[in-house]
């Protein structure tokens, strides 16, 4: 399985989830900068965190017309696994590639610390190794993590089971505590909290690492799955 890790102007989680990657599954993974125009070679894409573009106009507002977006549409148009972290969340909703958008928090303070995560779908690519309703502990690190949509679309969210985590005591006054969400299909996921800061026990929490053996697990199951038809 092959990760792609997108480099934006002011990314600045893009080391860490390359690291998450290269220790939690000894995977293939490339440093994909955003004027990329092919992504054809990679099975997994991940978004990070950080301040792209230095977060001008609205928090991934730029970056959504960086032409590496185009490709990574047509990445999650063919099934394959995007993973929008924090600044890589914001992103995909800037893109249109998952409802919602994000707003500053409620606090208007930037929030930098641990936070209980509750699993409300355990049955997408990014969280099959969890179980449902587990709570894990993912750090957060953002000012504009206040996730918003309106009614319809959250009943649609719920009726649809894209709400993939909720936080157990809301940091930022997200609409029903929402913490990630997916596309309708399952194989888009955005959230704020950064798996890739609990990948290892030195970091406080192993919580993380389960969501990239997650993707790998799910690939394998897919590719065995194909090779056997």
């Amino acid at each position: 399985m092959k990760f792609a890790v997108l480099v934006f102007p002011g990314s600045n989680c893009d080391i860490d989830c390359y690291k998450a990657v290269e220790d939690s599954l000894g995977e293939p993974v490339d440093y994909v900068w955003h004027t990329a125009t092919d992504l054809s070679a990679y099975d997994c894409i991940l978004v990070p965190g950080g301040f792209s573009y230095g977060d001008y106009l609205r928090c991934g507002a730029i970056s959504r017309f960086a032409p590496v977006m185009a490709e990574v549409a047509k990445a999650a148009e063919q099934g394959k696994f995007v993973l929008g972290i924090c600044n890589g969340f914001q992103i995909l909703t800037e893109a249109g590639l998952l409802p919602g958008a994000l707003l500053r928090n409620s606090s208007m303070k930037f929030r930098c610390h641990d936070t209980v995560l509750k699993v409300v779908n355990n049955n997408t690519p990014f969280t099959v190794n969890y179980v449902k309703d587990e709570e894990i502990v993912i750090p957060i690190a953002h000012g504009e993590g206040n996730y918003y949509c309106d009614e319809e679309t959250l009943a649609s969210l719920r009726a649809n089971h894209q709400i993939v985590f909720t936080y157990t005591d809301n940091p930022n006054g997200s609409v029903a505590d929402i913490a990630g969400v997916s596309n309708k299909a399952g194989n888009v996921v955005g959230m704020m909290p950064h798996p890739e800061r609990a990948a290892d026990s030195l970091l406080g929490s192993e919580d993380g690492k389960r969501m990239f053996t997650s993707i790998l697990k799910t690939w394998r199951d897919r590719y065995d799955a194909a090779s056997i038809r």
